[in-house]
């Protein structure tokens, strides 16, 4: 009997459906952790590898690029495999890309981690809220999803503390091999335990033609609702500035502001703090008050009025801007109920399809808004303003509120799209 086979249907919320989702979201920490933890070794990596600012830029807006390509085939085929047979590789691959980010010895090598790691990633996130809606309902799935991406933040948050203090102790080459080796020990307690609530029925006899076809198919089913785009554009606009800021930039705004970069590198983690405390509020409330639309509204304010602050007013210390970055993390919490308004609208069949496209359209932007404020910077210093000045911040940091307002307008054409209170006018 192999361990995803089930004598006696297993119990729905019960301990082994909290052990599977432990170790789903634990691969999402885990990646997602390596990833947000580049912004604390990038300088380290910059400096050790002679690459150049829009290097480190490109880096890890290639990540997002690769993850966004695949991550479109994520929630099919987590729709027609299970998790246990898509997640297992996943974990493996991205296991295997940081080994190689490790050991890289030039640009090219940093490339090749980023894409095995992205490849890998791609299933995780998605992955994680496929889990929560198989093994404790899809009327939770939302609330699940809001805890898979306030564990995410909360330790991407702590690990940035902690890689700060690690990094006076270890070289970056040897702290990325213990992460390897931890991502080997992940591997093997996922193989030992992650399985699926209930057999899934593999396409063992149909050709990978007609089964590709069918992954094809279910794309399209969901590709054919306009509100999932809706709901993917502005969730991509928000998270991917959270991105650019959380990855790279955020750090660096602050040291424009005037802070060292110690300092720095604590007050931008508060960017993922205010991420987790918001994921674990926001698919609560939306649901208490049986609405998406209000939740994402409020949400995005937050964040237009605290990025407008970041960007554009003198600093007043250390307190107010740890309390701006935590504010702009709370508020972009909305970008979650993406996912959830998109669940709304689709066959709850296609749930794992609909969070893939939103989350891929994330990605996508995702890389641009990571890339853009490098390229920025660039025009800047063509045209004369001051490197490492207030000026220069603003300059490279307008794309990132315009998305911000982009997704404002979005948000404030989309339909309400709660189940409950759809049901309730009818």
């Amino acid at each position: 009997m192999t361990p995803s086979e089930v004598r006696d249907p297993p119990v729905l919320g019960g301990p082994m459906a909290w052990l599977v989702w432990a170790i789903a979201v634990a691969f999402v920490v885990y990646y997602f952790s390596f990833q947000t933890g580049y912004a604390i070794v990038n300088s380290s990596v910059q400096k050790d590898l002679g690459l150049s600012i829009s290097q480190v830029g490109l880096i890890a807006a290639i990540y997002t690029w690769v993850f966004a390509l695949c991550q479109f085939m994520s929630g099919p085929l987590l729709d027609r495999l299970g998790a246990r047979t898509v997640l297992l590789p996943a974990i493996a691959l991205v296991t295997l890309g940081i080994f190689v980010f490790a050991n890289a010895m030039n640009f090219e090598m940093l490339l090749l981690s980023q894409a095995l790691i992205a490849i890998g990633a791609c299933t995780g996130f998605v992955g994680a809220g496929y889990v929560g809606g198989t093994w404790f309902g899809w009327a939770k799935f939302s609330f699940m999803f809001g805890l898979v991406q306030f564990s995410a933040s909360l330790f991407s948050a702590f690990n940035q503390n902690l890689l700060s203090w690690v990094l006076t102790i270890f070289q970056w080459h040897v702290l990325f091999n213990y992460v390897g080796v931890l991502g080997i020990a992940l591997l093997v307690v996922a193989a030992m335990f992650l399985r699926d609530p209930a057999p899934i029925e593999a396409p063992g006899g149909q050709r990978f033609g007609s089964f590709l076809a069918g992954v094809v198919q279910s794309m399209l089913n969901v590709a054919r609702v306009p509100h999932v785009w809706m709901a993917a554009a502005f969730g991509a606009l928000c998270f991917g500035v959270m991105l650019g800021l959380g990855i790279v930039w955020g750090p660096k705004l602050l040291t424009v502001r005037g802070h060292d970069i110690g300092t720095a590198n604590v007050a931008a983690s508060f960017l993922w703090l205010g991420l987790a405390a918001g994921c674990f509020v926001a698919p609560w409330i939306s649901d208490k008050l049986r609405r998406r639309k209000l939740p994402i509204l409020v949400g995005i304010t937050i964040q237009v009025v605290s990025l407008s602050l970041l960007l554009f007013t003198q600093s007043i210390g250390v307190t107010a801007d740890v309390l701006l970055c935590f504010l702009f993390g709370f508020g972009n919490s909305a970008h979650m109920l993406a996912f959830s308004t998109a669940s709304d609208v689709v066959d709850p069949s296609h749930i794992g399809t609909s969070a893939a496209i939103v989350n891929g359209f994330m990605f996508i932007l995702g890389g641009i808004m990571i890339s853009r404020p490098g390229v920025r910077i660039g025009l800047g210093l063509h045209q004369g303003v001051q490197p490492s000045s207030l000026e220069m911040a603003q300059f490279a940091g307008r794309p990132l509120l315009i998305a911000i307002c982009a997704a404002f307008v979005i948000a404030l054409v989309i339909k309400e799209t709660h189940p409950k209170r759809r049901a309730s006018r009818k």
